[in-house]
């Protein structure tokens, strides 16, 4: 089923400038929960906003509306971003996160040498992120500070782990 709702669905979501994320189609009761993360630059390159997830929930459900490829059986559909903790997996999920903070998990022989690595993603392109390292504040709550190195270029091949890390009293 998820096939075909994603053959069904992405015509419609690259009209709104989306795409699919991930989709799950899970059971909860008598009925179905149809659960659809979108991503898509957005209007400011870092991801949809809400007046683009509501245009496309509304276009999506009307799609399903008319379609057979549900069935009889009731369901909930259910839209949203893919969201800010969410793992970066995709060379375009590192590109539009570009200006954030992000705490990286590394494999072994990476080039950093390190099994971490926290800094800010100046860019990404198809094979490599390029990081402005941070330090790691010894306090909770403390902001991290800049080490001696200027940038950093991680290949994704080195990246375990990737998570955004929500800043709220980010100063400039």
């Amino acid at each position: 089923m998820n096939d075909e709702l994603t053959q069904l669905l992405t015509p419609v979501l690259q009209e709104q400038g989306l795409e699919i994320d991930e989709l799950k189609v899970v059971r909860a009761g008598k009925n179905r929960v149809v659960r659809l993360d979108v991503d898509g630059d957005g209007p400011q390159g870092h991801g949809p906003d809400l007046d683009q997830i509501s245009d496309a929930t509304r276009a999506i459900s009307a799609l399903l509306d008319e379609s057979d490829v549900m069935g009889e059986q009731p369901y909930t559909l259910e839209v949203s971003s893919r969201g800010a903790t969410k793992p970066l997996t995709k060379p375009v999920h590192f590109r539009r996160n570009a200006g954030r903070l992000v705490l990286f998990t590394l494999g072994e022989g990476n080039a950093t040498g390190k099994p971490e690595l926290l800094g800010r993603i100046l860019s990404a392109d198809d094979s490599v992120v390029v990081v402005a390292p941070e330090v790691k504040p010894a306090k909770k709550g403390a902001k991290p500070k800049k080490p001696d190195v200027g940038q950093l270029s991680v290949l994704y091949e080195d990246i375990e782990k990737a998570v955004v890390q929500l800043e709220l009293n980010r100063e400039g």
